[in-house]
C-alpha cells in the first residue's frame, strides 16, 4: 500500500478554496421567499392577551414555514403557496375555511382567488358553501378549466367533479364566528330601523365585523412568483355580496416582471382602487421599489379613500414588504436572503 503525505498548509488551503467554492455557489443560488397574511383590521391590540397572541404566531409560523420548506425543495411558488393557505384555512382562528365568519342568514360563503405570475393564468371562486378549501378549488379552476372565476352551486359542481372534498356547511361553525355574527345583527337591526335602510346600517359597523382574510405569496427558485387568497368575506354580509378576495387585481394579482400582492381589509375599497394590481403597475411601470409602491397605495391611496386594511407583496428579487393601515396585521414571511418575521402590530 502506498501511503500519501499531504502538507498541512497545502491540506489548509485546498480546505479554504472548497469552501469558498460551496460559499460562491450559495450566494449565486436563486432567493426564494414567501409572506403570508392572516388577515388585517379585526385586531385590537388592548384585547390580545398573551394566550391568544402565542396561539396566532404558532400558527402563522407553522403555515409560513410549510411553504418555505417546500421551496427550499425546489418547489414551486404555487405549492408552496397553497400549503401556506390551506393550514390557515383549516384553523378556526382566521376569517377563511374552518374559522368563516356567518352571513346576516346564518350560514357561511367563502371565496378565493390564486394568480401565477408566469403565466398569468388565475383562477377564483366566490360564494362557495360546501368546499372544505376555497384556494384548492381556484387553483383547480386555473389549471382545468376555461374560465378565471366560477361561483355559487356551478362552483361546487365543478369542485365535485374534480373530486375536491366536500363538507357540509356546518363544518365551518366556530362559536366566537356565531357570538359576532349575533352581535352585528343587532347593531345592524337597530341602526336600519333608525335610518331605514340595510346598506347604510351596514356602513355603520365598526370595522372588524367587515373585514378578515388569509393570503400568501411567494417567489420560487426558477424566479416565478403566485399570489393566492381565501375569505369567509364579511360579518353578516346579505344579497350574495362578493369582496375584494376573489377578485383578481383587487385582492390578488401576480406577474413576473413585477411582483405578486395578496390583500386583506375592507374589500369594497379595495375592489374600487384595484389595489393589488395597481401596486404591481407602479413596480412594473414607474420603476419604482416594491416597498414604496406599496406604502403610496395602502396608506395614501387607500386612507384618503376611507379605506382599511393591509396587503403582503413580494418582488422578483425576493424583497418582501407587509404595509398596513389598520391596527394590526397578522403577517409572517422567510427568506432565503433574509430573516425570518411574525408579527401582529405595528412597529414589530
Amino acid at each position: 500500500m502506498i501511503k500519501t503525505k499531504i502538507n498541512k498548509k497545502v491540506l489548509v488551503s485546498l480546505s479554504f478554496i472548497f469552501s469558498s467554492q460551496v460559499s460562491l455557489l450559495h450566494a449565486e443560488e436563486a432567493p426564494f421567499a414567501i409572506a403570508i397574511h392572516g388577515g388585517a383590521g379585526a385586531i385590537q391590540q388592548s384585547k390580545m392577551t398573551p394566550s391568544l397572541r402565542k396561539a396566532y404566531e404558532s400558527k402563522l409560523i407553522e403555515a409560513v414555514s410549510a411553504g418555505y420548506q417546500l421551496l427550499a425543495q425546489g418547489k414551486s411558488s404555487q405549492q408552496a403557496i397553497i400549503a401556506a393557505i390551506q393550514i390557515m384555512e383549516a384553523s378556526p382562528l382566521f376569517n377563511a375555511g374552518k374559522g368563516a365568519v356567518y352571513t346576516f342568514d346564518g350560514k357561511h360563503e367563502l371565496d378565493a382567488s390564486i394568480m401565477n405570475g408566469k403565466t398569468l393564468n388565475a383562477g377564483a371562486v366566490s360564494g362557495v358553501t360546501t368546499v372544505k378549501s376555497p384556494i384548492a378549488l381556484a387553483e383547480k379552476i386555473m389549471e382545468e378549466s376555461v374560465h378565471v372565476m366560477l361561483s355559487g352551486e356551478g362552483a361546487e359542481q365543478f369542485a365535485k367533479n374534480k373530486g375536491l372534498p366536500l363538507v357540509d356547511n356546518s363544518y365551518f361553525n366556530t362559536e366566537h364566528r356565531y357570538k359576532a355574527l349575533l352581535k352585528a345583527k343587532k347593531k345592524l337591526i337597530e341602526k336600519e330601523q333608525e335610518l331605514k335602510d340595510f346598506q347604510a346600517a351596514h356602513q355603520s359597523l365598526p370595522i372588524q365585523y367587515k373585514v378578515g382574510t388569509v393570503g400568501a405569496v411567494a417567489l420560487d427558485k426558477a424566479g416565478n412568483l403566485t399570489a393566492g387568497t381565501s375569505t369567509g368575506g364579511m360579518t353578516a354580509k346579505r344579497f350574495g355580496r362578493i369582496g375584494d378576495a376573489p377578485i383578481i387585481g383587487a385582492g390578488t394579482y401576480a406577474n413576473n416582471d413585477s411582483c405578486a400582492v395578496s390583500a386583506t381589509g375592507h374589500g369594497e375599497y379595495f375592489i374600487r382602487y384595484h389595489v393589488a394590481a395597481d401596486i404591481c403597475a407602479r413596480v412594473q411601470y414607474q420603476k419604482i421599489p416594491l416597498a414604496k409602491a406599496a406604502d403610496i397605495v395602502v396608506n395614501q391611496v387607500l386612507v384618503e379613500a376611507g379605506g382599511s386594511g393591509g396587503v403582503i407583496a413580494i418582488d422578483a428579487k425576493g424583497n418582501i414588504t407587509m404595509p398596513f393601515n389598520s391596527e394590526g396585521m397578522y403577517r409572517a414571511s422567510m427568506s432565503s436572503i433574509g430573516p425570518s418575521f411574525v408579527g401582529i402590530f405595528h412597529h414589530e
